[in-house]
């Protein structure tokens, strides 16, 4: 199995917004994402930094439900 990709905020950003996400707010270096579907909202918040550490971005595909395999590299 591929290792996850190695990604900065904006990035992650990026592919969240292609997978339907869009920037709600910003407060400090953090980025709020929100997807409305039937079953609810989806809301994840991304750190605009250099890089996002694997624990932070394992999180992240966990809370969008986006799949792992978006992350690859």
């Amino acid at each position: 199995m591929p290792k996850l990709g190695v990604f900065s905020g904006a990035e992650v950003c990026r592919i969240l917004e292609a997978e339907g996400f869009h920037i709600v707010r910003q407060r400090g270096s953090h980025i709020i994402l929100q997807r409305t579907t039937d079953a609810g909202a989806a809301t994840v918040p991304v750190p605009n930094h250099r890089v996002v550490r694997i624990g932070t971005l394992l999180s992240i595909i966990r809370q969008s439900g986006v799949p792992r395999e978006r992350f690859m590299r």
